[in-house]
């Protein structure tokens, strides 16, 4: 007897850090959406990019995300195909091109914070690619288990720098920035870049101290495939490529770069509509939820609960953040006191419907994912199976 099939399904409790959960609601939408958008006769994947529908799925993204983060009018929001490893290409492209535009052909170089797996591989691919890099902050030594304080930071060169590079939240090491450096440690004229591809739309930020925004939308808020970016509209004026060659910077390549792509509004290519769409529908569905306030509440009692239902075993959970004040509120990190141990929690938590649990493959131990799409709900679950599974097994 054949399956019947439906749109329904059983809340899922999953912790998945990328791709990672999304509403149920927003992907029944998308489903219906998907065979026939606006009684079009045509899906929302099948439309061309250039096409009405398509430009206004594009428009109103971008109009909620300037609702939701009330970005002023000196930034231009525009997507790009791919993820935050594009973003790492991309964005020294870009960033120093401006800058010889500032400067009259001056090279320079950028400054990169290192406090994880992502930051340090954004560093290394702007090493790859050419450009002068200037680690002002290592924690590898430390495991990145914590963000020192800017005073500890290495000073940053006004002169020559370009910007200063952050990863705002480092998914598999679990640490997330809670300010942003004040003037006394970034010059004025080093433009502040971030990339938030896990944590972008969970709390408010003030985007008017930001040269530019990176965020792949698969871990929080979106399906994989496309990438936010939020830049001082400022940053986007280049030198011709004829003036960059002769200043011996490379080019961005065209479809990645930020004039071509923000004055064709973000479909100087094919922009993968469908995904951009999931975003549209997430951010609506943020704004009709009471906007980035509420949201913020919400994700700051998920790890709330959670943290201080791990600290409650400090001889059998560990913390690997060692600076409370480092900790994500996006991914939260956690060892146990032996592989088999941890063998053990995944399959048990399995068995009770709670998955996604496993850590990065190059750190091991267990991650919990408590991204917007994952409820209080899921995580008060997971918080129960946290202390009973201590209480059998420690």
């Amino acid at each position: 007897m054949a399956q019947t099939r439906t749109l329904d399904r059983e809340e899922p409790n999953y912790f998945g850090a990328g791709p990672a959960l999304l509403p149920t609601s927003v992907l029944q939408q998308a489903a219906y959406d998907l065979i026939n958008y606006n009684d079009e006769n045509l899906g929302i994947g099948e439309i061309s990019h250039r096409s009405k529908p398509a430009i206004q799925v594009i428009d109103d993204t971008k109009a909620n995300l300037k609702s939701l983060l009330n970005i002023p009018d000196t930034h231009e929001v525009f997507f790009m195909q791919g993820g935050g490893t594009t973003g790492f290409s991309s964005i020294v492209y870009n960033l120093f091109a401006n800058y010889a535009k500032k400067t009259n052909g001056k090279k320079g170089k950028a400054a990169y914070a290192v406090t994880g797996s992502w930051s340090k591989k954004s560093a290394e691919e702007a090493q790859r690619l050419g450009f002068d890099v200037d680690i002002v902050v290592n924690t590898k030594d430390k495991k990145f288990a914590e963000i020192p304080p800017y005073s500890e930071w290495k000073p940053i060169d006004a002169e020559s720098t370009a910007y200063l590079y952050v990863c705002d939240n480092e998914t598999v090491h679990g640490n997330e920035y809670k300010d942003t450096p004040a003037p006394d440690y970034l010059p004025e004229g080093v433009e502040l870049v971030a990339d938030m591809s896990s944590n972008i739309l969970s709390k408010k930020i003030d985007v008017s101290k930001y040269g530019l925004i990176m965020a792949g939308a698969q871990k929080n808020i979106g399906l994989a495939g496309l990438t936010i970016y939020i830049i001082k509209k400022s940053l986007l004026e280049q030198p011709s490529d004829e003036e960059l060659n002769k200043y011996g910077i490379p080019l961005p390549p065209i479809a990645f770069h930020y004039p071509t792509v923000v004055s064709n509004n973000s479909a100087y290519n094919t922009i993968p509509i469908f995904t951009c769409h999931i975003l549209k529908l997430v951010t609506q569905r943020l704004l009709d939820n009471g906007g980035l306030e509420k949201q913020e509440e919400i994700n700051k009692k998920k790890a709330q609960v959670l943290y201080e239902a791990l600290a409650k075993y400090p001889n059998f959970y560990r913390l690997p953040v060692t600076s409370e004040s480092a900790r994500s509120n996006m991914n939260v990190v956690f060892t146990l006191p032996s592989d088999e141990l941890e063998a053990k929690f995944i399959k048990e938590a399995s068995e009770n419907k709670l998955t996604g649990l496993k850590g990065h493959r190059s750190v091991g131990g267990m991650r919990a994912s408590i991204y917007n799409a994952v409820t209080l709900n899921s995580v008060e679950l997971l918080v129960d199976f946290v202390k009973e599974f201590a209480d059998k097994n420690a």
